[in-house]
């Protein structure tokens, strides 16, 4: 008798612990203010870009999408550096190879990128002409190798002047100058993630 009462017991906390966890996954779930369609679109090239886009993926959900033209760059940075202010110089907008379905179902729409030349870079200029983003939360992060952002948040607003456009996120990532590439793994990773939750707090996307 005793045996089946403890075993009874053992049943029951496994019960309520499986509850738990349940709950809590539930709560996390409904900690997204918006409990709408997210986009998670980035541009990035040396994927420490990337690296904070799946740490909002992780933590908001939604759906990711990586911009690529339909002529990448050279594989030579200082060809992708001239090219680059060459566009930023005419206007010009690089054709982009991705293509984004039923844009309108998104209502929030985060868009990550690279400081290029200290500006928004070209391909995501493209991309917030291309697509119509009125009505939506835009919610711009950066990684750059330590100069900052730039005027490309300025930039993102522009682009977006029917958009509610939220405080962005910027972070230290590589130095494709300097040979430093992925910096955004490992120790780093998790401090980013870090900050990457305590902003998406602070813009109300998480409670």
């Amino acid at each position: 008798m005793r045996h089946a009462i403890v075993f009874c017991i053992i049943i029951g906390l496994s019960v309520l612990s499986g509850c738990s966890k349940a709950q809590e996954q539930s709560n996390r779930n409904e900690n997204l203010s918006t409990g709408k369609n997210v986009l998670i679109v980035y541009l990035s090239r040396t994927s420490n870009t990337k690296a904070i886009a799946q740490i909002i993926h992780k933590n908001a959900g939604g759906t990711m999408a990586a911009l690529e033209l339909e002529t990448p760059y050279p594989e030579n940075y200082q060809a992708t550096v001239q090219q680059v202010a060459d566009e930023n110089a005419t206007g010009f907008l690089p054709p982009l190879k991705t293509k984004i379905d039923s844009i309108e179902k998104y209502d929030v729409v985060f868009i990550g990128f690279p400081t290029w030349g200290m500006q928004l870079p070209p391909p995501m200029k493209s991309f917030l002409h291309q697509y119509d983003l009125s009505g939506k939360k835009v919610i711009p992060f950066n990684t750059n190798g330590g100069y900052g952002i730039g005027s490309s948040f300025q930039t993102v607003k522009e682009l977006c002047p029917n958009s509610e456009v939220l405080d962005g996120f910027t972070v230290k990532g590589g130095s494709e100058r300097d040979g430093i590439l992925l910096a955004i793994t490992g120790d780093k990773e998790k401090k980013a993630e870090t900050e990457v939750i305590k902003w998406l707090r602070k813009i109300k996307i998480l409670q």
